[in-house]
């Protein structure tokens, strides 16, 4: 198994397309630019999903779902917005299909040309925008907080499965507020929502800060992210949250009557992640040898294989094995024996290696006889004979400990890639290495977007809660005063 995948340090790339493909996470299909999330993968965006919505809804948030199509007319009344997608948006121009009268299959009937071409939702902030009009009157239908599962389009041209896809699957998140204050406070709640997810369940160190004006939301008077570095030392952006002022309020004419009978715009957010997470998954922790799942987004988080030659010993093996695996899962620990008689004990090692289940049990005749059971951990690759006895306690402490272990790693490799840079020609080397710099910016798009079409880097975030350097200094490129230094980096 471990040899169908090429080596990271070789080609990073190819690593991680072969890890995608041999883990039997997703497959490009038929469509260009999109992609099948098989069952194993979409087993892994289910706990998320699931971790995710339970989070959300202790916030107050509740679901909803909105129109796939959203009116062409709707886009154009804000500016921002529409110029942000504009490159991106799929349009449906025709509702019907009929036979080609020259016998070439079929063809767009000219007749069915739609009187209002459609876009296909690359985001949902203007379908529900012009939904929020119908429910808000009063201060006293205030806060309203919707998220919805959904799928989104945005036609890109280079796509790479989970990262940048046509189509792809997310939560977003739409909130509606009677002060600024109470919106500002909701794009913050909801990027910290995020950053426990990423640091306590994928187990991924991130930076909380605010986006640049060049890398803000279309629309937006601030964005809050989440930023993680990958094993290559490229910046992912995991999750965004959104200040979204007045601009849709504005745009679609959604106001409300305060306590003092005065009508105001309502104030907004809206806040997403994807299945882009996914793909920071995989880049943050696998390895050579394939996936390396956290403990608390692994859909199987204990496999058992059985060793041996007759059936006889294959079925006390196992009725040993169903006994282990009732005890495990009373306390909601995820297990699947793998009994299947097709496949040698090594084949089925190298299987839930790639796939990256976090603790292996191996049990054979000898095992039995002893009361033993090896146990081997994907994140360290360790293993080690013990006793069955109390074997359930040591495993749910083991998971526990490979979780821990897993985000060590990850926060001592960001760790050792982040730093002070404070010279131009040292910036263009150590970026193209693979690192976060943190560096002195004088506050102008102008200057981020000189720096980007030099190196390829972007002001990742102005960070918050990690890296916060507020010693004044003069930007790294154009020498002007700067009040603090930002993160740098090479993103995906």
């Amino acid at each position: 198994m471990a040899d169908q995948i090429t080596k990271r340090s070789e080609n990073y790339s190819q690593w991680y397309n072969d890890l995608v493909l041999k883990a039997d996470l997703a497959e490009q299909s038929a469509v260009r630019g999109c992609m099948v999330i098989k069952p194993y993968g979409y087993a892994i965006w289910e706990k998320m999903q699931r971790i995710l919505d339970d989070k959300f809804k202790a916030t107050g948030a509740q679901n909803a779902y909105f129109p796939l199509f959203i009116p062409k007319s709707f886009f154009s009344r804000e500016a921002e917005h529409v110029a942000g997608f504009a490159k991106e948006c799929a349009v449906v121009t025709h509702h019907r299909l009929m036979n080609d009268p020259d016998g070439k299959g079929v063809v767009v009937d000219p007749e069915a040309k739609l009187e209002e071409e459609l876009i296909v939702r690359p985001t949902s902030e203007t379908i529900i925008w012009n939904t929020y009009k119908n429910w808000i009157t009063s201060w006293r239908d205030l806060p309203i907080i919707c998220n919805q599962w959904c799928n989104v389009v945005r036609w890109e041209m280079r796509t790479r499965l989970f990262l940048r896809t046509a189509e792809f699957l997310w939560q977003e998140g739409h909130t509606a507020h009677s002060t600024a204050e109470e919106a500002q406070a909701e794009a913050e709640r909801m990027v910290q929502v995020y950053a426990d997810f990423a640091r306590n369940y994928m187990a991924l160190p991130v930076i909380v800060g605010h986006k640049s004006p060049n890398e803000r939301f279309a629309g937006a008077l601030d964005t809050l992210t989440i930023e993680a570095m990958m094993q290559d030392g490229k910046a992912l952006q995991a999750g965004t949250s959104h200040f979204l002022g007045q601009n849709f309020a504005k745009s679609f004419d959604v106001t409300f009557t305060d306590k003092e009978g005065q009508q105001q715009y309502v104030w907004a957010t809206s806040w997403g992640v994807s299945t882009r997470l996914m793909g920071a998954l995989i880049m943050a922790h696998g390895d050579d040898n394939g996936l390396v799942l956290p403990p608390a987004l692994a859909p199987i988080q204990v496999v058992m294989v059985p060793i041996y030659r007759k059936p006889e010993e294959l079925s006390a093996i196992v009725e040993k094995m169903v006994a282990i695996k009732k005890n495990l899962e009373a306390p909601g620990v995820s297990v699947k024996i793998d009994d299947r008689d097709n496949l040698r004990p090594g084949f089925k090692f190298a299987e839930w290696e790639l796939k990256g289940v976090p603790v292996r049990l191996a049990m054979g005749p000898r095992d039995m006889e002893s009361g033993t059971v090896e146990v081997h951990r994907r994140d360290t690759l360790e293993k080690e004979t013990m006793s069955i006895e109390g074997i359930e306690a040591h495993i749910k402490s083991l998971l526990d400990d490979i979780q821990k272990n897993i985000y060590d790693k990850a926060f001592a490799f960001r760790a050792s890639n982040v730093e002070k840079c404070d010279s131009w020609e040292e910036f263009k080397e150590k970026i193209q290495t693979g690192k976060f710099l943190l560096c002195h910016w004088d506050g102008t798009p102008e200057t981020e977007q000189l720096i980007k079409d030099e190196t390829k880097a972007t002001i990742r975030c102005i960070p918050v809660d990690s890296f916060v350097c507020d010693d004044k200094g003069v930007d790294i490129y154009s020498g002007k005063p700067s009040q603090g230094r930002v993160v740098f980096g090479i993103a995906y």
